[in-house]
């Protein structure tokens, strides 16, 4: 049986770094859905090496591991997912005044389809 699950954007969690912000906003969510895996994506530089960014994210990871140490914390390379996204606002014609808000929301869900599919592939 094929249940035809799909990847869909919940929402963008605006926290200008603040990660109170953002885990109490995370606990919230998984109050009201049945989270059991948290994707993570991996911000590496395009010749694959690692960033400042990688170490804030892996810093990120380690609390989210505390905090939901019964939920599995997976990583996904993310390299490429907000030009993607860039190109599927302008294949859909959106208004470049809403593109700011939507392709954090658009990559994430390109950052979630390539974790199903790597699961799925397994």
């Amino acid at each position: 049986m094929h249940f035809g699950i799909t990847a869909q954007g919940l929402e963008t969690i605006h926290h200008k770094g603040n990660d109170k912000i953002l885990l109490k906003r995370l606990d919230e969510i998984m109050q009201e859905y049945e989270i059991s895996t948290i994707v993570v994506g991996m911000p590496y530089n395009m010749n694959g090496s690692s960033s400042d960014r990688v170490d804030v994210t892996n810093k990120f990871i380690h609390k989210l591991k505390c905090k939901y140490n019964k939920i599995k914390i997976e990583t996904i390379d993310e390299r490429l997912t907000t030009v993607e996204a860039h190109r599927t606002m302008n294949d859909l014609n959106i208004n470049p005044k809403n593109k700011r808000n939507l392709v954090d929301t658009i990559s994430a869900v390109y950052i979630l389809e390539m974790y199903m599919n790597k699961i799925k592939s397994n």
